[in-house]
């Protein structure tokens, strides 16, 4: 019986015996309990047929609970110095596969591709670095890859923007960029102690579960992204005043800002946090032909 890698002894022991120590630019905070990781796992929905896509796995204590519950788990770490050690913590695992490339870098589709070919229910299920989480995130979901869903671990506060609701002082593009694709869910909340390194910071977990199509049907992805993205650029503005001073050409655009704001139905005195994502789909479509 093999002892659980998420345990403070144990991943002393594992870090001591590869002389490794954490390196801050990474962000590489370890979990030591391996009850909220079977949880995080829990909430992947994963069967023995399911394939688990990882980032970061450290030394391996969400991988090994991963590799427990699913056919098979591909891993990406970027440091280089971790894959000794994961190639002796995860020895007893013949169904777990350790790439070294930075996420944001790899073409994840031909992962899928190599990695999964008869596996058809993929899921992300990871402790993401905090300082990569965001880009992280877009990455996967604007690549429309052939996955489930999303399950990782990321700062409380950026958990609370992805999934604050319009009219909340959370919301903004992100809560949008990221609702556009997946329903989002904070599905629990994990305290600093059960980390090695303790960060400053509480963590949640949240899950983001693909939508079939996105919430609402736009001519142009992207420049959807850039309406929402002005429209918080300050979030006292009005949401006419944020258009007209940060889309291209805005201030003189004005008059036709105002009338797809009419022709959308969005009062031009409304702050963007108070737009669902449906309005702003209305909305960019409307712009679209005067900033094309």
């Amino acid at each position: 019986m093999n002892k659980d890698i998420a345990t403070p002894v144990r991943t002393k022991e594992i870090l001591k015996k590869h002389g490794f120590s954490f390196k801050k630019s990474l962000g590489q905070n370890f979990l030591i309990d391996t009850n909220i990781l079977k949880r995080i796992v829990d909430h992947a929905e994963l069967t023995e047929e399911s394939g688990a896509i990882e980032i970061g796995p450290g030394i391996g204590a969400l991988t090994e609970q991963l590799a427990k519950s699913s056919k098979k788990v591909t891993a990406f770490e970027i440091d280089q110095r971790l894959l000794p050690i994961l190639s002796d913590t995860l020895s007893p695992y013949n169904n777990v596969n350790i790439i070294h490339e930075d996420i944001l870098k790899a073409d994840v589709k031909k992962v899928i591709e190599e990695e999964f070919a008869d596996i058809s229910d993929l899921m992300v299920v990871a402790n993401l670095p905090y300082y990569v989480t965001t880009p992280i995130i877009l990455k996967l979901l604007s690549e429309n890859l052939p996955i489930r869903g999303i399950v990782c671990m990321l700062q409380k506060e950026v958990a609370d923007r992805i999934a604050a609701k319009p009219g909340t002082k959370e919301y903004g593009s992100l809560s949008i960029a990221i609702q556009y694709y997946t329903e989002a869910e904070t599905v629990m909340i994990v305290p600093k102690t059960v980390f090695m390194p303790q960060p400053n910071v509480d963590s949640a977990v949240i899950r983001l579960t693909k939508r079939v199509k996105p919430i609402v049907e736009v001519q142009d992805e992207d420049f959807l992204f850039i309406v929402t993205r002005a429209s918080f650029a300050q979030r006292r503005k009005t949401i006419l005043n944020n258009l007209t001073s940060q889309l291209p050409d805005g201030k003189s655009k004005k008059e036709l800002i105002l009338a797809a704001l009419e022709a959308s139905d969005v009062d031009p005195t409304r702050r963007g946090e108070t737009l669902s994502i449906k309005e702003f789909g209305r909305l960019s479509d409307a712009l679209l032909p005067n900033f094309k």
